[in-house]
């Protein structure tokens, strides 16, 4: 899989950040939220991301 780095909440370190990937696909990277009371499936997980980091891609015409 290929990987293209769209938006981040920040320029260096480690950030909530939206990738592309050339499966026509989006990947998330934020941080892992606790005490939600959901049910998630094994396979699958919740990543937490801030609005900012989505109105930016929005405001980028990235998505």
């Amino acid at each position: 899989m290929k990987v293209r780095k769209l938006v981040t909440t920040c320029e260096f370190g480690d950030c909530p950040t939206l990738y592309a990937t050339d499966n026509d696909t989006l990947l998330v990277q934020g941080g892992v939220p606790a005490g939600h009371g959901l049910e998630i499936p094994p396979h699958e997980t919740l990543v937490e991301i801030p609005m900012e980091l989505i109105r930016k891609a929005i405001r980028d015409q990235l998505i």
